[in-house]
C-alpha cells in the first residue's frame, strides 16, 4: 500500500516536471514536495504496522520528518488522512493538522495551513474532498467540509463549508471603505 500510494503521488510530480526518464527522476529527487510526501506516506504506513516493525521504521520516519520540516518548512502530521495523488507545488510554511481528512488528488502551494480551529462551539479540522487545490498563503480552518473539485485562491481564509465545484478567492482589487485616514483628527485648542 505504501508503494502504491507513493507512486500515485509521484505521478502528479512527474506530470509537471521534465519529460524523459532521467530528467524526470532527477526532478523528483530534488523536489521538496516529493520529500515531504514520501516522509508522510512512510509515517502513515508505519502507524499500521506491528510494534516491532514500527520500532525499526519510526526512527527513520522521525529523521525524515524532521529534515523535511527544518529544510523545507513542510509539516504534515502522519495522523492526517490524505488520499492518493498528493501534490505539493512549493515548499515553505505548510502545515497540515493531524486531525485533517483530505481526499484524492489534493494539491497545495507554499504558506498553506489546514488547521484546527473552533467554530460554533466545536473544535476540529477540515474534511476536504477530492480534486481540491489550495493556493499560496491560504488557510482552511476548523471543523468544516470542503467539497469536491474546489479551488481555493491565494491568501483566502476559509472557515465555512464549501460546496462541490466552488472557487474561492479574495477580491483582486481594492475599494476605499473610509476616508477618515489612519489617525484621529487633532483636537482644536480651546
Amino acid at each position: 500500500m505504501l508503494g502504491e500510494l507513493f507512486l500515485q503521488d509521484l505521478s502528479r510530480f512527474r506530470a509537471v516536471g521534465p519529460k524523459g526518464r532521467l530528467a524526470s527522476a532527477a526532478f523528483c529527487l530534488r523536489t521538496p514536495g516529493v520529500h515531504a510526501v514520501f516522509a508522510y506516506r512512510l509515517g502513515r504506513w508505519a502507524l499500521g504496522q506491528p510494534r516491532l516493525v514500527r520500532l525499526a521504521i519510526d526512527p527513520l520516519y522521525w529523521i525524515l520528518q524532521l529534515a523535511v520540516h527544518v529544510l523545507w518548512g513542510i509539516e504534515i502530521s502522519r495522523h492526517a488522512r490524505i488520499g492518493p495523488g498528493l501534490y505539493i507545488g512549493h515548499s515553505g510554511g505548510i502545515v497540515v493538522s493531524s486531525q485533517a481528512t483530505i481526499g484524492a488528488r489534493f494539491a497545495l502551494s507554499q504558506g498553506v495551513t489546514i488547521g484546527v480551529a473552533s467554530a460554533s462551539g466545536r473544535a476540529g479540522a477540515p474534511h476536504i474532498g477530492d480534486d481540491v487545490y489550495v493556493g499560496a498563503g491560504a488557510k482552511v480552518l476548523g471543523p468544516i467540509v470542503v467539497g469536491n473539485n474546489v479551488k481555493i485562491g491565494a491568501n483566502a481564509v476559509v472557515y465555512r463549508d464549501l460546496p462541490d465545484n466552488a472557487v474561492v478567492a479574495l477580491d483582486p482589487g481594492f475599494r476605499i471603505v473610509s476616508s477618515r485616514g489612519n489617525r484621529r483628527a487633532q483636537l482644536k485648542a480651546a
